[in-house]
């Protein structure tokens, strides 16, 4: 291979999730891990994505290629119904994806003079079986990194025959298998999608943007704060809003702040409305904000309130950490390895536990529950900080080239 230099300068990224046209948050956890990789990584790297468009497009396949930004960033979309049938557009749409990863990997190769060194898959499956294209035509290594609340046991049952044979496959042949927690690690192997070297790293933090605020004379009001993709099946907003309902009669001037969006928007504000909380104003929807804003909005908050009923790891719980803004979450997938020890940085219950999730509430609201701010931050910042997550991934990108 070469000097180690040499062999580990160049790594294509390939993301199943990533910011792009039509949404600058999807996936942005992915655009963090690339960025502290391209800083204290010690790796030149490149980012490769595509997807089906949300709108219209002038041909059959839309190219942005960035070129000047901090790192290469190619950018493909195709279209959701190429004919217009239905039968003939699923297969096509899969062809269109694998051209354009393909077109794509082409043009790299011309900018960069050579071939990538390794291949890093984020969140499978058409992305591993691209890298693994690779790595048999043109014997280039690579690993896999893995979000997804898939394979935890809520989503666990949806795994076709085919994909499972076929994740199987791809995570036994990368070269490392990374996961943003040890419980999805877990979650995986219990499913049989099993590598020879499992790396749990975390996912990135911003912590020059998420730190403590003084809290002013304006926020003394008891105010939690909820930070989701609107997904009800996954992320239980619902009972979080029946809980809160309880809860204002001994809380008067009680607040929830929620702040996301996604396809169950509507459906929560109604159910919300029907609750009483929105004429009151109890509940505010706040919609889709940009980071700083949920920094502030964190900064603010008495607690943060999480009742999801799968987890691969919360960046927003650490965020909220990192903000010395105590959290009430629940026991599930990749959260209670972020809380040991047990109630040092915020409190669990189980999922669906409504009566567990007021009481942990309550005892955050009347102050029996305390936790320390500084301490708070420090934890997060020693799990997530930019330069740790990085030189964690150089680490993996030197062994997995060296076994290769």
């Amino acid at each position: 291979m070469g000097s180690e230099s040499r062999s580990f300068s160049k790594v294509l990224h390939l993301p199943k999730w990533y910011p792009h046209r039509y949404d600058d948050q999807d996936g942005d956890f992915v655009g963090r891990h690339v960025a502290a990789i391209t800083a204290h990584g010690r790796a030149g790297v490149a980012v490769l994505f595509a997807a089906v468009a949300r709108g219209p497009l002038p041909g059959l396949i839309d190219v942005e290629e960035d070129f000047t930004g901090p790192w290469p960033t190619l950018r493909y979309y195709y279209r959701a119904a190429p004919t217009g049938w239905a039968l003939l557009d699923k297969p096509l749409k899969l062809l269109l994806y694998f051209w354009c990863l393909l077109r794509g990997y082409r043009r790299l190769c011309q900018h960069w003079g050579q071939r990538p060194d390794l291949v890093h898959v984020h969140v499978l499956l058409r992305t591993g079986l691209f890298a693994w294209a690779l790595k048999v035509v043109r014997d280039i290594p690579f690993i896999v990194t893995e979000h997804w609340t898939l394979y935890l046991p809520l989503r666990s049952g949806s795994i076709s025959g085919l994909r499972w044979v076929l994740t199987r496959a791809v995570v036994r042949r990368a070269a490392a298998l990374h996961t943003v927690s040890g419980g999805l690690r877990d979650a995986m192997a219990g499913l049989g999608f099993v590598n020879a070297n499992p790396v749990v790293i975390a996912n990135v933090l911003d912590t020059s943007l998420f730190h403590p605020e003084e809290k002013s004379a304006a926020s003394a009001a008891p105010t939690l704060l909820h930070v989701s993709a609107f997904t009800d099946q996954v992320k239980n907003i619902s009972g979080v809003l029946r809980v809160v309902a309880r809860l204002r009669a001994a809380w008067p001037g009680l607040q929830l702040r929620i702040a996301g969006y996604g396809p169950d928007e509507e459906f929560l504000k109604e159910y919300a409305a029907t609750l009483g909380l929105l004429a009151d104003g109890t509940v505010a929807f706040l919609g889709k904000l940009p980071h700083a804003a949920v920094a502030a909005e964190m900064g603010r908050a008495t607690a943060l309130v999480s009742f999801s009923r799968a987890e691969t790891f919360g960046c927003v719980l650490l965020e909220a950490r990192a903000c010395g803004c105590p959290v009430v979450a629940t026991r599930t997938g990749g959260v209670p390895e972020l809380f040991q020890p047990e109630n040092a940085f915020g409190l669990l219950v189980e999922p669906d536990d409504e009566a567990g999730l007021e009481a942990a509430l309550t005892a955050v609201l009347d102050g029996r529950v305390q936790f320390n701010a500084t301490q708070l931050r420090a934890d997060a910042a020693a799990r997530c900080a930019p330069e740790t997550v990085g030189e964690a991934f150089g680490t993996v990108y030197r062994q997995a080239l060296s076994r290769h």
